[in-house]
């Protein structure tokens, strides 16, 4: 008897595009191409006009790049869930668009559950908002560090959706977020920001989690509205130095918008971000620089980077309203997750967390500056076992 023939690559991909669901996902209002990149075939084309339909490859750079096998291109189509499983797993690639990648991942799943992967654009008071998100239970809000993007949250999504209702969000400046030129881009506007999506989303509670600049942004959350934390997660937070600063003067001189002017070439970011994390040609964090690049090489992009980047340098940390004397008053439970390689926030800072609220939670891991992507199973553990106690009502960090 004649074995079965295996349907061709390009029936294949004919087949997963053909689940495309517009509702899904947020290509934006312009003409989309999604490279269906086959490593032992041909590559196809996915263009997104309001439907999408397969089409090869074209001439020039796609929007968005997919790559995988043609055995995995298979059983993504075979199985519904397939893609999400194959990119967590590495064995398909995304770059250039993960914003687009992922939508589109999520758009040809086949799932039809309240709980499904999708993403959104949110308009706000003052402006709209991207996010991606999943599940049900307890609302979690997911921020990004500078430069980074609700991308980086993808793996804190998966791994939580099963228990809650994770939603990562694009803070105003950065990714497929709105990008107001002359906003002033520090803690309190962003934070501003984030309870504005809350109330768009008519969430009154959630959960906080934050990494990096995003760590700083849910920590003046829970400072300025503490009725609208449940719990806060810090994952390696930016915090005000304690030691001199010789560029402040100079840099509170300087407009940050001049640096909408000039962008840095890509090669010198991908430089900077491998010294500042091992691995980072490779994997999630590959995929992280093609999405800073992204906003950054837009002028309004870069105006919002330079002006975080500074206002993390200039922030007081003491005087009536310096950082360190205002988180001694923090109420909200929070546990902060350092980072033993970490050359951004080191894990001196634990000392002076400790210092300032005695009963918060704190978890060291052997990983760098972004540990829900370097470590993700100790990390995500240890993040569902906090937001899963209940907390005491009138029961704080302090």
């Amino acid at each position: 008897m004649a074995a079965t023939q295996e349907p061709s690559v390009v029936a294949v991909l004919t087949e997963l595009v053909a689940r495309y669901d517009a509702t899904v996902a947020d290509p934006g209002p312009r003409r989309v191409r999604i490279r269906l990149a086959v490593t032992d075939g041909e590559d196809q084309d996915a263009v997104l006009d309001g439907g999408a339909r397969l089409e090869p490859a074209a001439e020039g750079d796609p929007d968005a790049l997919l790559t995988a096998d043609a055995a995995t291109w298979r059983e993504i189509a075979a199985d519904v869930r397939g893609g999400m499983t194959a990119y967590r797993q590495g064995r398909l690639k995304v770059r250039r668009n993960l914003h687009l990648g992922v939508g589109f991942l999520a758009a040809t799943s086949g799932e039809d559950t309240p709980g499904r992967l999708r993403f959104e654009q949110v308009r706000t008071r003052s402006g709209h908002i991207s996010i991606l998100r999943a599940g049900t239970g307890d609302p979690v809000v997911a921020i990004h560090g500078l430069g980074a993007t609700k991308a980086s949250f993808i793996p804190t999504v998966a791994a939580l959706a099963d228990r809650f209702h994770v939603i990562a969000l694009d803070l105003p400046g950065f990714g497929d977020s709105g990008k107001p030129l002359r906003a002033p881009y520090d803690a309190r506007f962003f934070a501003e920001s984030v309870i504005e999506l809350l109330d768009a989303l008519g969430l009154e509670r959630a959960h906080v989690i934050g990494n990096s600049l995003g760590g700083r942004v849910a920590l003046e959350i829970g400072l300025r509205a503490p009725e609208r934390v449940e719990r806060l997660v810090l994952l390696a937070p930016s915090m005000a130095w304690r030691r001199n600063r010789p560029w402040a003067p100079l840099l509170r001189a300087v407009r940050p918008e001049l640096g909408a002017i000039q962008p840095t070439p890509r090669a010198a970011v991908e430089q900077i971000v491998e010294r500042m994390i091992p691995g980072a040609r490779d994997g999630w964090t590959a995929a992280g620089v093609d999405e800073f690049m992204r906003a950054y090489l837009t002028r309004r992009g870069r105006a919002a980077f330079y002006a975080a980047a500074r206002q993390i340098y200039l922030e007081e940390p003491e005087g009536d309203d310096g950082f360190w004397p205002r988180l001694k008053t923090l109420t909200v439970p929070a546990l902060f997750v350092w980072g033993k390689q970490d050359r951004l926030v080191p894990i001196a800072f634990a000392r002076h967390v400790t210092d300032a609220l005695p009963k918060a939670e704190h978890l060291e891991l052997e990983s760098g500056h972004v540990p829900q992507l370097e470590r993700p199973r100790e990390t995500h553990e240890a993040v569902g076992v906090f937001l899963s106690r209940r907390r005491r009502r009138g029961a704080g960090t302090r």
